[in-house]
């Protein structure tokens, strides 16, 4: 099963269609994304596994949020103000 996920996070072309979001406005799928990836790199560190797994979170983030919501995010997490649950 690892291989197919390490498979699918290399031929990532763009985020895939989410039924969680099935509008054209894709706010809410770039915020799910981005707060997915940092549960999943947080739990998989806290069990002392691979966090490579995540990097399907990232990479659909990366592809529906712009880059200075990103950027501002990571600086708010670093900052240890930012509004998500992660």
């Amino acid at each position: 099963m690892a291989e197919s996920i390490k498979e699918k996070i290399e031929n990532y072309r763009t985020a895939p269609f989410d039924s969680r979001f099935p509008n054209q406005n894709q706010t809410r799928n770039c915020w799910q994304n981005y707060l997915d990836f940092h549960r999943c790199e947080k739990a998989m560190t806290d069990k002392g596994k691979d966090p490579y797994v995540c990097q399907w979170y990232k990479r659909v983030y990366t592809s529906l949020c712009p880059t200075g919501w990103v950027t501002a995010w990571d600086e708010r997490i670093e900052e240890g103000t930012f509004p998500g649950k992660i």
